[in-house]
């Protein structure tokens, strides 16, 4: 993945890195950590600036995330009802959660976008919710940029001082991407086999 991901930006430069984090965004098994790192240590040996590889970058999220915005404006949250009283089991909630999720999401949807935005999971899909609330554009546009900003920034910033060192660090997020996908997947099971309709 390092390898293929180093050839796209030796291709493209900073329009790599936008496609890049735009694709990571829409398909998160590409690695915005590992973009974002090794356009830290580009700018290391000076093939890089700093800013204009926080702004691609940056820009490519929010060009990623609308997709999943926009999935989340198309369904809409009433049209979701017959599927999740249907599939509540599997799902692991009914309507009433999701009734909770959307009133705290359309009182606290900005600051919630903004803070998973920093998050290493679910980054991605919190754009659902904020398409499927009716977020307006502008407000999930702003929050998008200032969570990704603050997240790209520190992932520059990695890959900057690790330098050399961060293809070792590339060798241990592979275990622990899968580590967490297991833990999701177990909790998920729990929560099927555990799972009771709310009266």
């Amino acid at each position: 993945m390092t390898d293929w991901i180093l050839d796209w930006i030796a291709w493209g430069g900073y329009v790599a890195i936008f496609l890049l984090m735009a694709l990571e965004n829409i398909v998160p098994p590409v690695p915005s950590e590992v973009i974002m790192g090794l356009g830290g240590m580009a700018i290391a040996r000076g093939d890089m600036s700093f800013w204009p590889l926080l702004i691609w970058g940056t820009l490519g999220t929010l060009a990623g995330n609308y997709w999943w915005y926009w999935v989340g404006r198309r369904v809409g949250y009433h049209r979701l009802r017959p599927f999740v009283e249907r599939h509540g089991r599997w799902l692991t909630l009914d309507w009433a959660d999701v009734e909770r999720v959307h009133h705290f999401f359309l009182r606290h949807g900005g600051i919630t976008v903004f803070v998973f935005r920093m998050l290493p999971t679910f980054r991605t899909m919190i754009s659902l919710p904020a398409g499927m609330t009716g977020m307006s554009v502008w407000r999930f546009s702003l929050w998008t940029l200032a969570g990704s900003s603050v997240w790209n920034a520190v992932l520059i910033a990695a890959g900057y001082y690790l330098g050399a060192n961060f293809r070792e660090l590339d060798r241990y997020v592979g275990p622990i991407a899968v580590a967490m996908t297991v833990g999701i997947i177990v909790i998920y099971l729990y929560r099927v086999i555990t799972w009771k309709k709310e009266d």
